[in-house]
């Protein structure tokens, strides 16, 4: 998240960020965790983008939640079809046809749990 937002001042170019996290596998690291929101979309990309070339020995986790609209979180949003709709854009996003961890980042209190957890995940791809 650092990378994109928040944190103070960006640590580095985009070059840079992308050099930090293949290092990070290169020593060991195989978990990532990202999220919709973080940037927003600027650090899926980013994370898409930076592991691609290693997705078979990584696990990515991201986020769902938030409504975002003209670039800011202005609310939270779980329903179930926006929930597809952003797993669909993540996976764009990332740059992969599977998202290893999908999960609510925040608990949004309009919409019941059951609806949440039944909504089914990304639209598969057909090959």
């Amino acid at each position: 998240m650092g990378m994109s937002q928040s944190y103070g001042p960006n640590p580095g170019s985009r070059d840079d960020m992308i050099g930090v996290l293949r290092a990070a596998v290169d020593r060991g690291v195989t978990f990532f965790d990202t999220a919709e929101v973080y940037g927003p979309y600027v650090n899926e990309e980013l994370v898409g983008e930076a592991l691609a070339p290693v997705r078979d020995q990584v696990v990515i986790a991201t986020k769902f939640g938030w409504r975002i609209e003209d670039g800011t979180p202005v609310g939270l949003d779980s329903r179930p079809e926006q929930i597809k709709r952003i797993a669909d854009a993540s996976l764009r996003r990332l740059r992969t046809d599977t998202i290893d961890l999908f999960y609510q980042h925040r608990v949004d209190p309009d919409v019941p749990v059951e609806d949440v957890a039944g909504s089914g995940g990304p639209t598969p791809s057909t090959p």
